[in-house]
């Protein structure tokens, strides 16, 4: 393992540039930390998919047990995020993106997000990397969903002085119910390491009194290899199901801690837009 001090300064130029392939995995770890009113943690492995989504046709033919828009032991449905069969998923990130602000189309966009496992998703984020034509992040799109069906999509252009030799850095209001049992009036710092040899996510949740939540995902870069498809679904069999089953049982357990449950408030907007020129507020 990395020592911590070698994590914080040169991430972006050790990890390399974005995958080269037009799909990879990334297998890994999720953690969770809730830190008041009082702690909660919990961490599992899950493996995730990058895909180019100019190159779609190319990933359908990686591997045997892996397709696109198709049923196969692991998938990907264009779909699940555009939300319509109707519209390339690549057309409508372009079309987010220009209602963003972007001056033209990105030259590349790399989605990260758990497949399908024999038919069935469910993705709590999926993200996505806008490069430019000098392979420069441009912006991201962070996907969320909850369990009641519902999603929202953040727009974040990237803004001078976001990115850092150790990754990129943004903030953003919640404006989306996730949790039953986390407020509204909260904010939202990302710290992603953009793909490359590793990826890295971190999430931190915090409201007008300091942070409450901490959310990561570290994984290491895996190639789409049947060999590989075949090991990650036997060492994470059910990956769908353990991710929805996991949310239910971990809720469960902060409400028997006494967690105060939060009614749903009326859905925003399916998509909101962060300001380019918005203020890059540090929360570590």
């Amino acid at each position: 393992m990395r020592k911590t001090a070698e994590k914080s300064g040169m991430d972006m130029q050790r990890n390399g540039p974005a995958p080269a392939a037009a799909a990879v995995l990334y297998s890994g770890e999720v953690m969770h930390q809730r830190i008041k009113p009082f702690g909660h943690r919990f961490q599992y492995r899950v493996f995730s998919l990058l895909v180019d989504l100019d190159r779609l046709g190319e990933a359908n033919k990686l591997s045997a047990l892996f397709s696109v828009n198709a049923r196969n032991l692991v998938s990907f449905h264009e779909m699940d995020h555009s939300g319509s069969d109707a519209v390339s998923l690549r057309a409508y990130a372009d079309d987010l993106l220009a209602d963003a602000g972007l001056p033209m189309p990105a030259a590349r966009i790399l989605l990260v997000c758990y497949p399908r496992i024999l038919g069935y998703v469910f993705n709590p984020i999926s993200v996505y990397y806008a490069y430019d034509a000098d392979a420069r992040l441009v912006a991201m799109i962070y996907e969320v969903r909850n369990t009641f069906g519902e999603r929202h999509t953040y727009v974040c252009p990237v803004s001078d002085g976001e990115m850092t030799a150790g990754g990129l850095r943004q903030s953003c209001d919640k404006i989306f119910h996730v949790s039953p049992f986390i407020p509204m009036q909260m904010r939202y710092h990302f710290r992603m390491l953009p793909p490359g040899d590793e990826i890295r996510w971190r999430i931190l949740e915090t409201d007008p009194e300091g942070p409450l939540l901490a959310a990561t995902f570290t994984g290491r870069q895996e190639s789409m290899a049947t060999s590989t498809l075949l090991s990650l679904a036997a060492r994470i069999p059910f990956l769908t199901l353990k991710i929805v089953a996991g949310i239910h049982w971990e809720a469960l357990k902060l409400w028997l801690k006494g967690a105060k449950y939060i009614s749903r408030p009326k859905a925003p907007p399916p998509v909101s837009i962060k300001p380019q020129t918005m203020t890059l507020e540090a929360a570590e």
